[in-house]
């Protein structure tokens, strides 16, 4: 007797997010931009359309245009907001007595890849 595998555990998509792209497969969790300034709720849903290719593990895949149509990615909110590590920007200039030392720490949102449609 063959095996049932779930189709969907073999689909990847390729989104489009804050101006880059990412390669997500449902169950994968992934820092986003922070989403809603933070006030959204764990549990929620957020849906992409912005989804270039859609693919599965046997080689199809559905190429966009720049878009796939019908796609979408749909995520769950798991973390609102996490802090992501420090980075420290350090100003120097020589012969001369500057220095300057800021810090900054971005905010992302925390999400799970919970369906890919396409």
């Amino acid at each position: 007797m063959a095996k049932k595998t779930d189709t969907n555990a073999d689909t990847y998509a390729i989104i489009e997010e804050s101006g880059g792209q990412r390669k997500v497969t449902q169950g994968d969790s992934i820092y986003i931009d922070l989403y809603n300034n933070g006030e959204s709720k764990a549990g929620d849903k957020i849906e992409i359309d912005k989804v270039l290719v859609v693919g599965s593990a046997g080689g199809d895949a559905k190429l966009g245009e720049p878009y796939v149509k019908g796609a979408k990615v749909t995520l769950e909110i798991t973390e609102p907001v996490k802090k992501g590590d420090k980075l420290f920007i350090h100003k120097f200039r020589t012969k001369s007595t500057y220095q300057k030392k800021t810090g900054h720490r971005q905010r992302f949102t925390i999400a799970t890849v919970a369906t890919i449609k396409g």
